[in-house]
């Protein structure tokens, strides 16, 4: 399976919708807060090219937002 990455603030309800939903799917993530972890926050924008959460990319694949058929086209399931 791609490896999957979130970004995310604690306040982003598409957030906690997308970790939900992984967590329902049996899909290993790696969380990053970008409301708190500022190297993170950078590396977020310079990928998508703007502030906004969840960001979630998978493989080489980024989603920006939780865009759930795209999720589950990207990981297969």
């Amino acid at each position: 399976m791609e490896q999957v990455t979130i970004y995310t603030t604690p306040t982003c309800h598409f957030c906690h919708a997308a970790k939900d939903f992984f967590k329902e799917n049996d899909v290993a993530f790696e969380e990053h807060d970008v409301a708190a972890d500022q190297e993170k926050r950078q590396e977020m924008i310079e990928m998508t090219g703007q502030m906004g959460v969840p960001v979630i990319k998978i493989g080489n694949d980024v989603v920006i937002g939780f865009d759930e058929g795209k999720v589950k086209e990207l990981l297969k399931i």
